[in-house]
């Protein structure tokens, strides 16, 4: 499972690093103004809407489903079911994109009332949206065709897509840069043909190994009657998750100009580890417990949770002591150039600090859910997100006059652990959750060197800055990249010293003993 995971993680940590680049480039060419808060809004309203349709409830009810039918029936029955949630996907979405395109006015009137003080910003993030909503329905079959190639452990593509976005995005700025064209046009139909070619990818790896779907005819068989009475709970909850970003999106827009953008930017930070590794492992976890459930070894299931859980914490933990410790270099490093200034970098990492606050349980809640979603019990990660989220919206509310764009990213965490501190209490309540020696005793040493590291970090920082402080060009540039490596070192010398420098293969030779699928019991994903 951990190869996989690197997997994941290594196209996704791509995926990151090739954003960082996008987003210099947007940050360098658009700043952090009227501008870019246009094309902001224009690029999360599809973005929205495809965490709730597409991603988040769709591969809470598919993957389980379809891994499920794969497994106990074979490869026809999956392919039949597949074909089904096609063709009703192709339907839903058509009918949706018909829908936005012709109320984008007053979508984003509801998304960004704000904006409404700004008739020319107010139009520009119209005709944006209207380019860039139909990236929608491409993704959902992106995300259709990747969850049922991660039921054949098959990740790769899927996980690679998302690059083909930075890449698409760069090019079409950069064409926009050198025909002297507008850029936020330009970045639009950058995203627009991301979705083409990231189908492109993912549809013909699925093709490669059989799986490309087809239109069928509508039945309201079991199985599908089964994957709606997950959807639907999924989709309230993955709903609710986004009703707390577009409060955001709508209380910001009433912030002084830039604060969108100094979300968006510190968000970007924040998501490298949520999506590297949170991501990555619930992505892997999901299918190895629910064909563990579904083989009845749930020891193994169990087992595979803690060494998710035990590797996703070792990578996380730098980040989060490098994102409250160090927040101003992260963010004049990475963006400070162009027209975003010393300011704007300031006033973005002090939204990161808060949402770093709640980046273990963003980091974690993705293996928490894993072993309801894997039991097909999509309404109890339901009720805990919309708790959180009701948590969330009330802090935004409270905490957007006295801290702006920083009370809305840490009313965010609030709610994050909030859910957390939920899904895992309601699954020890089910028993669905045991933790074993080995990982509390990793709990215990992997705080300890995160001390350690974050206490070295603070310490070394003055004399780092004071080392490169004489350079007139790429000053900031070289204090991140040194305190980096630096650090990176260091805690790589912390966990080698607390743990031994055979814990890791221990933790690789664990996992794959309890991951392991029986032959017989999963005969059916290898037909």
């Amino acid at each position: 499972m951990i190869e996989r995971i690197l997997t994941v993680g290594g196209f996704t940590l791509v995926s990151r690093l090739t954003g960082f680049l996008r987003d210099i480039m947007l940050a360098a060419i658009l700043g952090a103004g009227p501008l870019a808060d246009a094309f902001f809004v224009a690029l999360r309203l599809p973005n929205h809407f495809r965490a709730i349709f597409a991603e988040g409830a769709f591969n809470a009810a598919f993957v389980p489903a379809y891994a499920r039918i794969r497994t106990q029936h074979g490869p026809s029955a999956a392919s039949l079911f597949g074909d089904r949630i096609f063709t009703l996907l192709i339907a839903t979405q058509a009918a949706l994109l018909a829908l936005a395109l012709v109320f984008t006015p007053q979508v984003i009137e509801l998304l960004a009332p704000g904006f409404s003080r700004e008739p020319q910003q107010f139009a520009l993030a119209v005709s944006l949206t209207r380019i860039t909503f139909p990236y929608l329905l491409l993704i959902t079959l992106v995300t259709l065709w990747g969850g049922m190639l991660n039921a054949l452990h098959r990740f790769a593509a899927a996980a690679a897509a998302p690059i083909l976005l930075n890449l698409s995005m760069m090019a079409a700025l950069a064409l926009a840069a050198l025909f002297g064209s507008r850029a936020a046009y330009a970045a639009a139909w950058g995203v627009l043909a991301a979705g083409v070619l990231e189908a492109a990818l993912v549809g013909g790896d699925a093709a490669r190994v059989g799986l490309f779907t087809s239109f069928r005819a509508l039945r309201w068989d079991d199985d599908v009657r089964r994957f709606f009475k997950a959807l639907v709970p999924a989709t309230v909850g993955s709903a609710g998750t986004q009703l707390a970003l577009f409060a955001d999106t709508i209380i910001a827009s009433f912030l002084s100009a830039g604060a969108i953008s100094a979300l968006y930017y510190a968000d970007r930070i924040d998501q490298l580890p949520i999506g590297v590794i949170g991501i990555a492992v619930g992505t892997v976890l999901l299918p190895e417990m629910t064909n563990r459930i579904a083989a009845g070894d749930e020891a193994g299931a169990h087992s595979a949770q803690n060494r998710a859980i035990e590797f996703a914490l070792l990578l996380a933990v730098p980040c989060v002591v490098a994102f409250l410790v160090v927040p101003d270099l992260i963010m004049r490093g990475l963006f400070m150039r162009g027209r975003f200034t010393a300011a704007d970098a300031h006033a973005a990492a002090m939204t990161l600090v808060a949402y770093t606050i709640g980046l273990v349980p963003f980091v974690l809640i993705r293996s928490t859910v894993a072993p309801f979603l894997a039991r097909g019990d999509t309404a109890t990660p339901m009720t805990a997100a919309l708790i959180g989220t009701a948590v969330n919206i009330l802090c935004k509310v409270a905490l957007m006059g006295p801290l702006a764009q920083v009370g809305l990213a840490l009313a965010t965490s609030i709610g994050a652990w909030i859910n957390f501190v939920l899904v895992l209490f309601l699954a020890a309540r089910a028993d669905f959750v045991r933790s074993d020696a080995e990982l509390k005793s990793s709990l215990g040493k992997l705080a300890l060197a995160g001390l350690a590291l974050a206490i070295a970090l603070f310490l070394a920082a003055p004399a780092v800055a004071a080392l490169f402080s004489s350079l007139p060009r790429l000053r900031n540039e070289s204090e991140l990249l040194a305190l980096a490596v630096l650090g990176g070192l260091l805690y790589a010398a912390l966990v080698l010293a607390l743990f031994g420098r055979r814990w890791l293969a221990s933790l690789r030779a664990r996992d794959k003993k309890a991951v392991a699928p029986p032959t017989d019991a999963l005969q059916g994903l290898h037909q």
